[in-house]
């Protein structure tokens, strides 16, 4: 009996509703950004410079986490299709459903001697990010992630001998 891959649909969606939602929020913002330069006072138009600038900074966040997690979608169903992503299934859970503390610290310190033995290995980063983030070092997992896109980047650039 084979594993059924959840639904993406509604996280797809919903996904598309937020991207849409700030769209409009950012257009409103860049027309009262050029309501304010247009009142043509030194307050009012630095005000309306720093208006304007909030639009840009959300599209370059939107656009630089999709990019992010399209990125992590495609590391994670590369290591499955290696056969390669930690079984954390038999793991206590707490009622959260969290995995329990030691039981993470215990996958951590394996997953580390792993990657201890080829750091440039990006699917060993990636566990390790992974492993990380199951013992709740979230700063760490983030950095771990970080570090295996560059690898997985670079490998995939990289043409097979």
């Amino acid at each position: 009996m084979s594993a059924r891959k959840p639904d993406s649909r509604p996280i797809v969606a919903m996904i598309a509703f937020l991207v849409i939602a700030m769209c409009v929020y950012f257009v409103i913002l860049g027309r009262m950004a050029v309501n304010l330069i247009g009142e043509g006072t030194a307050v009012s138009i630095g005000l309306g410079v720093g208006v304007f600038i909030l639009p840009l900074l959300g599209v370059w966040m939107i656009v630089a986490t999709l990019k992010s997690g399209i990125e992590h979608q495609r590391m994670a169903a590369a290591v499955a299709d290696l056969g390669r992503e930690l079984d954390v299934d038999d793991l206590p859970r707490r009622a959260s459903g969290r995995i329990e503390r030691d039981a993470a610290d215990e996958l951590f310190a394996q997953v580390k001697d792993e990657w201890e033995a080829d750091p440039s290995d990006w699917v060993r980063t990636y566990r390790i990010a992974r492993a990380y983030d199951y013992a709740g070092d979230r700063s760490r997992a983030r950095e771990m992630m970080k570090r295996a896109a560059g690898q997985y980047r670079a490998a995939r650039s990289t043409p097979a001998p």
